[in-house]
């Protein structure tokens, strides 16, 4: 299986690499327009900020490429906000695959700190994404941004408030946790997304 990797100021690359190892996969990481539209599966990474990872997609003409592809791609945490049409991180335009605003955590409860850091349980799971994972499984998550759940939501998480830990729309999904992080739960998620 020809799985490619979109290179840009993502950060988790490695991580994700390393993931797909041990699930017995390979990988390339590439910009190259025509090895990701050949590619049978696209994983589109990221963390840290959406208006600098943008610019980093539009630099490479990417943001023109991703939402055309069509076959399977999955977008991780900043990967996933991207997919949306806003992000209100320094008010960025994404890249419109799904209508919504990715939102700031605005907490009322001072014990709920910002950026969401470590374990939470995902839940209401529907699409072949979530093959074979339990509800309120545990998944690892860094972020202070968030989509709320919509249409498209594939999986739950409550964290200040219930919002979007997973999505899909046609061949796009999306997940907010790090899968590449998530131990068993997460390779289980990583495999359903190289069988679809």
């Amino acid at each position: 299986m020809n799985i490619a990797i979109i290179q840009y100021n993502a950060g988790n690359i490695r991580s994700v690499l390393f993931a797909l190892e041990r699930i017995g996969a390979t990988a390339s990481v590439t910009a190259d327009h025509e090895q990701i539209r050949a590619a049978d599966k696209v994983i589109f990474p990221g963390v840290g900020a959406a208006s600098s990872a943008m610019q980093s997609l539009r630099e490479a003409g990417l943001d023109l490429l991703i939402p055309g592809l069509k076959q399977p791609v999955l977008g991780i945490c900043v990967g996933m906000q991207l997919l949306a049409a806003h992000s209100e991180e320094e008010d960025t335009p994404c890249l419109g695959i799904i209508d919504g605003t990715v939102k700031k955590f605005m907490p009322s409860d001072p014990h709920a700190k910002v950026p969401q850091v470590g374990w939470n349980n995902i839940y209401h799971l529907r699409s072949p994404l979530m093959k074979d994972v339990k509800e309120n499984s545990f998944c690892y998550f860094v972020h202070s941004y968030y989509l709320p759940d919509n249409p498209f939501s594939v999986a739950t998480t409550d964290y200040v408030q219930p919002y979007c830990s997973a999505l899909q729309k046609d061949n796009f999904y999306g997940v907010q946790f790090h899968a590449e992080k998530s131990a068993s739960v997460g390779e289980q998620i990583l495999q359903n997304f190289l069988n679809l």
